[in-house]
């Protein structure tokens, strides 16, 4: 029996108002990079075309967590949009930098999901950036993922870069402490800025997804 795994499908948030473009890649890489020293991915993100990125993760708290931290760490005015897929993974041919040509419902699913986030953020709901889509679908669990992951996103986006900045550092695993000496703040000012912005909720949430990530 063949196990689903987890596309994730990573794409840069108006990538064309980008004044350094290829900054914007390298930022991106190194933010997924370090959130793997963490949380590792069973393949590591990789660019593919234009403004877009794959990766995949053996467990759906791998690929979660993987979206919240980053979307957090990235640097002030850089997001990026990603969908999950849940589903079968094959490799098909050889391909470029070691990572082989994939294909299979996993894929299929992120895309659509993908599309999906971009779909709501054009509408009524501009704070979406990530999207879940199972190929086979489970209506009550993947609702359950789906409505956390809106909230999650609408969290994030009314934060400030540094509220962003002390949450994924907090859920990381950093002390207040810590975060406060990194950025030349005092403690108490860290502490204030994450219960005022909702980061010590989202960085609790993010947290209990790594006790069960890989």
């Amino acid at each position: 029996m063949i196990s689903d795994r987890y596309a994730l499908i990573v794409d840069i948030v108006r990538s064309r108002d980008l004044l350094d473009r290829a900054a914007a890649q390298r930022d991106i890489e190194d933010t997924f990079a370090r959130a793997a020293r963490y949380v590792p991915l069973e393949v590591p993100l990789w660019a593919t075309v234009g403004d877009e990125f794959q990766a995949v993760a053996a467990r759906l708290a791998d690929a979660l967590w993987t979206a919240g931290v980053v979307r957090l760490l990235l640097p002030e005015g850089l997001d990026v949009r990603i969908g999950i897929g849940r589903g079968e993974i094959r490799d098909v041919a050889p391909g470029a930098r070691g990572v082989p040509i994939q294909d299979g419902s996993a894929w299929w699913a992120a895309r659509t999901a993908i599309d999906e986030a971009h779909e709501r953020a054009d509408g009524d709901a501009p704070y979406t950036r990530t999207w879940y889509v199972a190929s086979e679908p489970e209506p009550e669990t993947d609702a359950l993922l789906t409505s956390q992951l809106v909230l999650r996103d609408r969290m994030i986006d009314a934060m400030t870069s540094t509220q962003r900045a002390y949450a994924g550092e907090s859920a990381l695993g950093q002390t207040q402490a810590e975060i406060a000496a990194a950025h030349g703040v005092t403690q108490p000012a860290v502490s204030q800025s994450l219960r005022r912005s909702g980061g010590a909720a989202v960085a609790t949430s993010l947290r209990l997804l790594q006790e069960v990530a890989r």
